[in-house]
């Protein structure tokens, strides 16, 4: 399990890192993909519970601001004064990552923030469009123009 965890933490510095180079480098769309990988890396962290947790603290001291206030921003309410003292430090700073530091803080006070809730709700359901079409669209399909002659 400690072998599990420490690849975890790994592939979340390396991902936070591959997003803020890419997404730097202009390459939204790569830069997301990591996004993904590291939020999936904290997911699988927290399926082994509090001790998971605790296990990507050790990121606080890591070389990387980005990857520490990332670390930060997912742990405040797991850590909560040490996150916050990761996220004041970087917020003294210029640039996004600074930037991105306080508006994490910005979210904790306002009591939006909610990366990682005490009491998850199940996720957000992602629903197809409807197939009924209303009574306006009906026997409009593809290439119907309203007002063509002949119709």
């Amino acid at each position: 399990m400690v072998a599990e965890i420490d690849k975890l933490i790994e592939a979340f510095a390396y991902h936070v890192e591959a997003q803020t180079r890419e997404i730097f480098n202009g390459d939204a769309k790569t830069g997301n993909k990591h996004a993904k990988k590291a939020i999936a890396a904290f997911g699988k962290l927290c399926a082994h519970g509090d001790a998971g947790r605790d296990a990507l603290a050790v990121l606080f001291n890591h070389p990387s601001m980005d990857v520490r206030t990332s670390a930060a921003a997912f742990l405040l309410r797991h850590r909560t004064a040490e996150a916050k003292a990761v996220l004041e430090e970087a917020a003294k700073g210029d640039g996004f990552i600074p930037w991105s530091a306080s508006e994490c803080l910005k979210r904790w006070e306002e009591g939006t923030w909610a990366l990682d809730p005490a009491d998850p709700v199940d996720p957000p359901v992602k629903r197809a469009r409807s197939r009924t079409r209303s009574k306006s669209t009906q026997g409009r399909g593809r290439g119907h123009h309203r007002g063509k002659s002949g119709e």
